[in-house]
Formats: structure tokens, C-alpha cells, sequence
């Protein structure tokens, strides 16, 4: 057997040798693994997006301070000055905007008053409940924009990932970037079809993923010192976790508005809008009983619509008028503007609603009759 020996210098280039093959293997697997992955056009995007938040709303931490799970996140980042919404936007709820005022935004606001005992912080879990259409997200985002927090509008959909691992990740980003850049408010609207009650047939990855968002979440929960809310809006409070219900203690109700409250929401998305003389809100409040906000504003919608439609109408009958006749002399008709939302439209569009809301009742009933 012929004794085989090397030189230091063949020992240091064979070394040398390997790791470049080992570099050059590793960044290309890397390369072919990111051109196969179906998101990662997806993650480049919000990469540039989050960059382009961050740079804009003047970020109090550097973006290269940022992991790529947390540019992710930051790509839903929503600085409270570009939040449109407004205590002033939303009507008929003033005990609640009272409740989250002393509860949410005065601990927030004067921690030099509430930093004595760790009783009176801002509580670390708000959940917002009630009949769909009726506010939730609007008082949320006005209570980010009152408070002077950031505001990750959380979409849930990017907590998902096909590989394994990942998802765990993702949501870990969500609760170190809230941190850093705390007072935040992180925002989970319909809360009930993420942290939903678990089961035995929950799949492992969603399993794993709850778990880690809950342990997380403790750790907010025992440091006083952070400033970091996790609000969620549901209309299906009785489906979310009990685990979920313990870390919100801030529970509050937002029902369908009653006759003072509609008659509130109406004056408040009518008071810019040309009326007639003959609008009587009163009136109009109580024929829509049983409507949400979001029902009520899209009744004025309808109703601001049709004197629309009334004037192309009429506009396209001057110009066939106009054609028979020849233009110039008595055959031009003089139009003045749109004319003001009447009563008739509003009852026209209430009319409309009603028979909509009746006939999905019906189709509802008939799917419940089906189904036994």
C-alpha cells in the first residue's frame, strides 16, 4: 500500500476548493428554490412596499434593523396621520367611543398618570363584537388614529405559507415588529375565522401557528411596560378560542343602531349632500329599522344615484330633441345642475333594500328547508 501525503499547501487549496463548491452549491439550490417559489414575487413586492412605508411615515427604527419576515408585516403598516377615520365619522356610538376613550387611548396617551400600578395599563387584548355592518372596523381604526399609534391592518392571508415553518415565523414578526415600534395596535378583523376554537382536526400547521400567536401574545400580556394591542372584530364571538376570550378582557358591543342612532348616522352621511326641502329624516329613521350603518349609507348612495341617472336621462332626451329639431334657436333647452336628493329617492332606494333584504331572507330560509 503506497502511503498517500500532503503538503500544507495542498491541504489549505483543497480546503479552499470545497468551501467555493460549498458556497456555489448553497446560493444556487437558494437561487432555484426562490424561482420555483410561487410567492416570492409576492414577497418582493411587499419588500418594496414596506421599504416605501417605512421611508414615508419616517420610521423610528432603520430598515435594515427589519428581517425579511417583518418587512412582510410592514408592508400592512399604517401610520395613524394617513388614517381618514375619525371619531367625527362615526355616529350613534358615543358611550362605546367614551368606554375606549378611559379604557384604550387615556393609559396610551398620559402613562405618566397610569404607569403606577400595572392595574391600570392599557389592556393588551380588545375585542370589538357585534351585527356585521355595524362600525367595527371604522371604530378601530379611529381608535389607532385618536391614540396616535401605528396600526398594522393584519391580512391573514400572509401568515400562510407553504413551507413549513414559516408561518410560525410570520407571526413572530408581527409581535417583534409591533414592539419596536410601539404604541401599536395590531388589528384582526373577523378575528373568529383565524383564532377560532381548536380541534382535533385543526391541521398541524394551523395548530402550530395558534399556538405561537397565543405564546406571543403572553409575553405582551406579563410586560407592563409595553404598548402593544391586539384589537379583533368578530360577529361571531361564541366560534373564537376561550383561550382567545381570555387575553381580550376589553370586550365591547356594538349593536344595530336603534331609532335615535339611525336617525344620527343619517344626519351624519346626509349633512354635505344637497337635500330637498322635503327630506324628513325622522320619518326615514324609523321605516329602517333592522339597518345597520353600512345598510343606511348605502340606501343615501342609492338615493344620491338616481337623481344621477335623472339628469343623463334627461340630458340624453335634449340631445335627441336637439338632433330632430336642429340645433340652435327654440330647439336648446337649458339644464341647470343635478338637482337635490329627495324624499322619493330616499323611500325609492328604502323600498329597493327592503325587497332585497326580504328576498335574501327568503333564500336563506329556503337554504336552511333544503338542508333538513
Amino acid at each position: 500500500m503506497n502511503d498517500t501525503t500532503f503538503t500544507r499547501g495542498e491541504i489549505i487549496s483543497l480546503v479552499v476548493r470545497l468551501t467555493l463548491v460549498s458556497a456555489v452549491t448553497f446560493w444556487s439550490v437558494k437561487w432555484i428554490i426562490n424561482q420555483i417559489d410561487p410567492t416570492n414575487k409576492t414577497k418582493k413586492k411587499a419588500r418594496q412596499t414596506a421599504e416605501a412605508q417605512l421611508k414615508r411615515i419616517a420610521s423610528p427604527i432603520p430598515i435594515n434593523e427589519l428581517n425579511d419576515y417583518e418587512m412582510m408585516i410592514a408592508a400592512h403598516l399604517v401610520n395613524p396621520v394617513d388614517i381618514k377615520i375619525s371619531w367625527h365619522d362615526i355616529a350613534g356610538l358615543d358611550n362605546l367611543v367614551q368606554e375606549l376613550r378611559e379604557t384604550v387611548i387615556f393609559p396610551i396617551q398620559r402613562k405618566d398618570l397610569f404607569s403606577d400600578s400595572s392595574l391600570t395599563t392599557a389592556p393588551k387584548g380588545v375585542l370589538l363584537h357585534g351585527p356585521p355592518g355595524c362600525g367595527k372596523t371604522l371604530v378601530a381604526k379611529a381608535t389607532a388614529r385618536e391614540a396616535g399609534t401605528y396600526f398594522i391592518n393584519l391580512d391573514l392571508s400572509i401568515l400562510t405559507d407553504k413551507w413549513y415553518g414559516e408561518s410560525q415565523k410570520l407571526a413572530a414578526a408581527v409581535f417583534t415588529l409591533a414592539v419596536k415600534l410601539q404604541p401599536c395596535i395590531i388589528f384582526i378583523d373577523e378575528i373568529d375565522s383565524f383564532l377560532r376554537a381548536r380541534s382535533s382536526s385543526d391541521h398541524e400547521a394551523t395548530a402550530m401557528m395558534k399556538a405561537q400567536f397565543m405564546s406571543l401574545w403572553d409575553g405582551l400580556i406579563t410586560d407592563t411596560s409595553c404598548t402593544v394591542i391586539v384589537m379583533g372584530a368578530t360577529n361571531r364571538p361564541q366560534d373564537l378560542d376561550k383561550a382567545i376570550l381570555r387575553r381580550m378582557p376589553a370586550t365591547f358591543h356594538v349593536p344595530m343602531p336603534n331609532l335615535a342612532q339611525r336617525r344620527q348616522i343619517l344626519s351624519l352621511i346626509l349633512q354635505n349632500e344637497p337635500l330637498s326641502d322635503d327630506v324628513d329624516l325622522e320619518c326615514l329613521a324609523k321605516l329602517t329599522e333592522g339597518f345597520s350603518g353600512s345598510d343606511l349609507r348605502e340606501l343615501c348612495r342609492n338615493a344620491a344615484v338616481y337623481r344621477i341617472r335623472d339628469y343623463v336621462r334627461n340630458e340624453i332626451s335634449t340631445n335627441l330633441n336637439r338632433a330632430r329639431i336642429g340645433s340652435g334657436g327654440e330647439g336648446d333647452i337649458y339644464h341647470d345642475a343635478l338637482r337635490p336628493i329627495s324624499m322619493d329617492d330616499l323611500k325609492f332606494s328604502f323600498s329597493k333594500m327592503r325587497e332585497s333584504k326580504i328576498h335574501c331572507g327568503s333564500l336563506g330560509m329556503q337554504s336552511r328547508i333544503d338542508l333538513d
